[in-house]
């Protein structure tokens, strides 16, 4: 057997730091021996420095882990500037926007690859926004990402070990993207109109509260309609040529509410294809779609990336979130749209494919294709 991989984990005691300690306790490629926080939890052992929110106890050999703070190791790139001694091969990250960016940025230039949660660079132009069954071929981004003192792309960091940023979308638009992948591919998209109904749990921990709610719908997420209108066609566009992407020409139009789910961002979507297909072609389409040859076998990559149900009161957050271990994207009640032509509803789970599952699918695809190896 090949040594795992030695991961850092960034934001650890979050939930979506927490989430991928869950996901990764018995993984085959990846050991977590790293956690880093704020600096309020810095110092202390794991166990007592975070809010555990897990189904499970927390991993012993996590909880024993002293929680460092997010800045990279004094002694991650020698004077030489090479591999040997860096404590850990990757780093997952699943800080706050709020700090992010230049988190992120420091320990890419310091020669990590790092697997990003949060909103920061992923619009940038040389930095992947990937789903690993949608868009495998932008990880040649990867090649024009130079990070350096100034902590952006294109600036000289010289030799040695190569940091880089790759970053997995938005929660409710890996749903859509999954869903639209193979409508493109089979018939092409010209418009997509998308109302959300995202569960608590992507608001974080605390949270919504309770009295905000409870037996309510709050009809606005901050920032998360402009993230549906955007990152879609940026993750469905063409890798014109090794440097850049050309973005997918079709609009969205999103509108996000919160409701009182614990898990699972269900959608309603309508679509206006190429063609005016039917129901039953679109129906088709979907069903007929496989993963690329690249991610099928990955140990996170589900049996099914999409399940179509033929029920029209399916799929449903309390009975199919959780399908391929959270990993996979159901659809149905597809029918005819008045408007646009076709309409249908998309389920994903928001924490594990919408955020530390999807990274971990990402980290797993970069082992794959040989971007990211063990050192010694």
């Amino acid at each position: 057997m090949k040594p795992k991989l030695r991961v850092c984990i960034l934001g650890a005691t979050g939930a979506v730091g927490q989430r991928f300690i869950e996901l990764l306790e018995h993984h085959p490629w990846f050991e977590v021996t790293a956690v880093a926080a704020s600096e309020r939890s810095a110092g202390r052992a794991y166990r007592d420095a975070v809010n555990w929110l897990g189904h499970h106890p927390i991993p012993p050999a996590v909880a024993d882990l002293t929680v460092g703070t997010c800045v990279p190791p004094a002694d991650s790139v020698p004077s030489d500037r090479t591999a040997h001694s860096r404590p850990f091969d990757l780093v997952f990250s699943g800080l706050d926007a709020s700090v992010a960016g230049e988190v992120e940025a420091a320990f890419a230039a310091a020669g990590y690859p790092v697997i990003s949660n949060a909103k920061n660079h992923r619009m940038h132009p040389d930095v992947p926004l990937l789903i690993p069954e949608v868009n495998p071929e932008h990880l040649a981004l990867i090649e024009q990402q130079r990070w350096g003192p100034t902590d952006t792309p294109g600036s000289d960091s010289g030799s040695g070990p190569k940091g880089f940023i790759v970053t997995n979308p938005n929660c409710a638009t890996v749903g859509l993207v999954m869903a639209l992948k193979p409508l493109h591919d089979a018939f092409g998209v010209e418009s997509v109109l998308v109302t959300t109904m995202q569960a608590i749990s992507g608001a974080g921990y605390p949270g919504v509260p309770a009295l905000d709610i409870l037996g309510n719908i709050i009809p606005h997420i901050g920032g998360e309609e402009d993230k549906l209108e955007t990152e879609p066609l940026k993750i469905l566009g063409d890798l014109s040529d090794p440097q850049s992407i050309t973005p997918a020409k079709f609009a969205v139009s999103a509108s996000a509410n919160r409701v009182p789910v614990v898990d699972g961002h269900l959608e309603s979507v309508s679509v206006r294809l190429t063609g005016s297909p039917s129901p039953g072609a679109v129906a088709e389409a979907l069903r007929n779609w496989t993963a690329p040859d690249v991610v099928r076998g990955l140990p996170s990559s589900p049996e099914k990336a999409l399940e179509v149900f033929d029920d029209p009161s399916f799929p449903q957050p309390a009975r199919h979130v959780g399908l391929g271990n959270g990993m996979t994207v159901s659809v149905g009640k597809i029918r005819a749209c008045p408007v646009l032509g076709i309409k249908f509803n998309v389920l994903s789970h928001n924490t594990i494919r919408g955020a530390a599952g999807g990274a971990v699918l990402n980290a797993e695809l970069l082992v794959e294709e040989k971007t990211v190896s063990a050192t010694v």
